[in-house]
């Protein structure tokens, strides 16, 4: 099993000092900003998925470790680790520890790769989906959305336009970002059903969330939806 000192020393050998400057100003690390204090050492997201191939599997002590560093790269070296358990069958065990690191899942990139592949593979019902669309845990409510991907894939897109729904009046951009994004996943492989949603609720879309849903469309038809003249 995977050496937590030797998987920080191999991220230490790869850190790049500059790297680290430009991903604190990408993922919004200032005084409050929705990634304040976090801190980078400078990986690529390849190097990270290298990482978790040469060290992996990993077990649950070293993956708990670096789920509570304050490292970002760490931190999604763990979940690498995490999802890579999940698809080897031990599933129950790696759900629950996703579950309980919420509080470490606590950036954008980290929810993306991570969520669709415990959560959404795990078949999560739509109640407790809702209930994390609830929380006052900006990145919770991320990975209500976004774990719907799974069953997006799957062509089943009642829990998507539920959750969705259930976060228009959300206030944070990046809420409205992986909304839009989960609702033009769902137009991609049916139009009708992503129509449908818009016609109901595309008045109170926020208008992020309306753009990335229909980014897809034919011009003509987007500058409908835009418009609000659609029909």
């Amino acid at each position: 099993m995977a050496d937590v000192a030797a998987i920080r020393r191999a991220m230490r050998g790869l850190a790049d000092p500059e790297r680290a400057r430009v991903l604190r100003g990408f993922f919004k690390t200032g005084p409050g900003d929705y990634g304040e204090g976090d801190r980078f050492i400078g990986l690529t997201v390849p190097q990270t998925r290298s990482l978790a191939k040469r060290f992996g599997p990993a077990g649950y002590p070293a993956i708990s470790a670096l789920l509570g560093s304050p490292i970002h790269e760490e931190r999604l070296l763990a979940l690498l680790f995490l999802v890579d358990l999940y698809e080897r069958g031990d599933r129950d065990a790696a759900y629950r520890l996703y579950v309980r690191s919420f509080a470490r899942i606590n950036n954008w990139d980290l929810v993306d790769l991570s969520a669709p592949n415990i959560v959404g593979a795990h078949g999560v019902g739509r109640a407790q989906l809702l209930r994390w669309a609830g929380s006052s845990h900006l990145w919770t409510r991320r990975i209500s959305i976004v774990s719907t991907y799974a069953s997006i894939r799957e062509r089943r897109y009642g829990d998507t336009l539920a959750v969705a729904r259930a976060l228009l009046r959300d206030d944070h951009d990046l809420i409205h970002k992986a909304c839009g994004w989960m609702l033009r996943e769902v137009g991609k492989r049916d139009v009708a059903a992503l129509e449908g949603f818009l016609k109901r609720h595309h008045r109170a879309m926020p208008r992020t969330m309306l753009r990335y849903a229909i980014e897809r469309f034919p011009e003509p038809r987007r500058k409908a939806w835009l418009a609000g003249t659609a029909r």
